[in-house]
């Protein structure tokens, strides 16, 4: 359920998703150990589609050979989703702790200095996740000096190690791409933050070349069509102009997840994308968004027509008939569907049946400490702010007597703490898809709010709201 991206590398391959034979040649060797691992096998990709599953040893190692390779970006899963650059005549070993993967993580072996400069850009990136959005209230000149002496540190960077190291046109690419891309999407984010202001969002007050990227823009990269800081800029920039449609009286009501903006972003993709796989799967992230935070079934299904009209991965119109066939269920009005919960004292209990007053579902696991306890606390919060309400936390781990255990030392209240029966059941039915996802139903169990955030600011507002 919760994913980020880093730049581990891991592992490859023999073919691409198209069956495609490069004329690359070189046998490579990928291995390492995976310290606390979550599962016996890592997962392989190239451009999303899975390429092979390789399993770890009583060790917790793992050893990977091919000799027909074509050179690029490859991705690794175990537990996380991460991706990494390899080519022929690449001889690499990792060692990663599940626990914390941004620190853990090294290095060694032909190949590795590739992957370390990525990590480096990463890490990187991670360290102004925090502190550029503070810089969205500044005026746009300013903003704009402030992430350029960002992106001179990453210029530096690049030309030392391209000095050093010589590497190939195809990694020269990527890691241009990570720079550049990252650098335009803080300028889409500065320009969505303040597209309801007017002193900010005038053009006549912004640098004349404060968007000159935007005339030079790739929409069909084969090579970067999975990478994600290239991904993540076309979504960013595909918003925006998604946004130049909304009337000045509509700006301060702007909403990514309306049927409208949905509408806009699709034909705006279908205009603009030129690369077949890279339409489909913004498509489909545009439309998984749209429907995880729907609210009117009506306008679900609508949606998915069109999805299905611009979408030519059937693959993918499997997968989102599905997803709507759940959202359609958890739309306002609809009773909460119907799964099974385990008790404290291991008893098997109906969802429905354990609603007697208005109610607030909250998911947790353990596999992250820290949100367990802030969203206990959180829920305790506004439990007694809102004591009409009760308030119940669902798990979603498969160990029933670890998470009996953390309930007990927590000091958790039994009676409100239960534990899916069935988790792949019970997350595809009540779309478990981020971290905070929260629902409010009235007293008969009827969904009011099928998909809301705990930690929201307009949480309390929707809770009062639906008590009067």
């Amino acid at each position: 359920m919760y994913r980020k991206l880093l730049f581990l590398f891991g592992t490859l391959i023999i073919i691409s998703c198209n069956n495609g034979k490069s004329n690359d040649t070189g046998t490579v060797w990928i291995g390492g150990e995976v310290i606390n691992p979550k599962t016996d096998f890592i997962v392989l990709y190239k451009d999303n589609c899975i390429i092979d599953t390789v399993k770890l040893n009583s060790r917790n190692f793992f050893l990977y050979e091919t000799q027909d390779l074509h050179e690029g970006l490859y991705a690794f899963q175990h537990n996380e989703f991460q991706l990494f650059y390899v080519e022929p005549g690449d001889s690499l070993m990792l060692r990663v702790n599940t626990v914390d993967f941004d620190e853990s993580l090294t290095y060694t072996g032909i190949g590795a200095d590739k992957n370390n400069f990525l990590m480096e850009l990463f890490l990187l990136n991670e360290s102004e996740t925090m502190q550029v959005p503070k810089w969205y209230a500044l005026p746009p000149e300013v903003f704009q000096s402030k992430l350029d002496s960002l992106k001179d540190i990453r210029e530096r960077f690049y030309t030392e190690f391209v000095s050093k190291y010589d590497p190939s046109k195809g990694f020269k690419q990527v890691a241009r791409a990570c720079i550049d891309y990252d650098y335009f999407s803080k300028k889409e984010m500065y320009t969505s933050a303040n597209a309801a202001n007017s002193e900010r969002s005038d053009p006549a007050n912004f640098p004349h070349d404060f968007y000159d990227y935007r005339n030079k823009i790739d929409f069909g990269s084969e090579d970067l069509r999975s990478y994600y800081p290239y991904y993540r800029f076309l979504n960013r920039y595909f918003d925006n102009l998604a946004y130049q449609g909304y009337k000045d009286e509509e700006r301060m009501y702007m909403n990514k997840y309306s049927f409208q903006h949905c509408e806009r972003k699709f034909n705006i993709i279908d205009s603009l994308v030129t690369n077949d796989s890279l339409k489909n799967n913004l498509l489909r992230s545009c439309i998984r968004h749209y429907l995880i935070n729907g609210k009117d079934a009506q306008n679900e299904q609508q949606m998915v027509q069109l999805f299905l009209k611009m979408n030519t991965n059937k693959s993918h119109h499997k997968e989102i008939n599905k997803l709507a066939e759940a959202t359609i269920k958890l739309t306002p009005g609809n009773l909460i569907p119907n799964v099974l919960l385990v008790s404290t004292d291991n008893t098997v209990k109906d969802l429905q049946s354990t609603i007697k007053r208005p109610t607030v579902l909250y998911f947790w696991s353990s596999q992250s400490i820290k949100h367990y306890r802030d969203i206990h606390a959180k829920a305790a919060e506004l439990k007694e702010k809102y004591p009409e309400y009760d308030f119940i936390g669902i798990n979603t781990d498969t160990h029933f007597k670890k998470w009996r255990d953390i309930v007990r030392k927590s000091g958790y209240n039994p009676s409100t703490e239960f534990q899916l029966e069935n988790i792949e059941e019970a997350e595809h039915k009540l779309v478990l898809s981020f971290m905070n996802k929260s629902m409010i139903l009235d007293k008969n169990g009827i969904i009011l709010e099928g998909n809301t955030n705990l930690f929201g600011s307009n949480m309390e507002a929707l809770l009062l709201g639906y008590l009067n």
